[in-house]
C-alpha cells in the first residue's frame, strides 16, 4: 500500500512539473515573439527617421540650388 501510495506521490510530482515546465515554454516563447517584433518596430522606426532626414536634406539642398540658379538667371538678365 505504501509504495503505491508512493507511486502516486512520484506520478503527481512529475505531472505538476511536466505541466509548469510547459508553462515555462509558453512564456518563454511568447517573451520571444515580443522581443522579435519590439526589435521589428525599432529597426522599422530608425529606417523611417533616416529616409525622413534624407528627404528634409534632400530638400534642403534643391531649394537652395533653384535660388542661387534663380538669382544668378536674373542677375544674367538684368545686366
Amino acid at each position: 500500500m505504501r509504495m503505491r501510495q508512493t507511486f502516486a506521490q512520484f506520478e503527481l510530482a512529475f505531472e505538476q512539473e511536466a505541466a509548469l515546465e510547459r508553462r515555462r515554454r509558453t512564456q518563454l516563447r511568447q517573451r520571444t515573439a515580443n522581443r522579435s517584433r519590439a526589435r521589428r518596430i525599432q529597426r522599422i522606426e530608425l529606417r523611417g527617421n533616416v529616409a525622413f532626414g534624407v528627404l528634409v536634406v534632400a530638400l534642403t539642398a534643391t531649394v537652395l540650388t533653384v535660388t542661387v540658379v534663380m538669382f544668378e538667371t536674373l542677375a544674367w538678365l538684368m545686366s
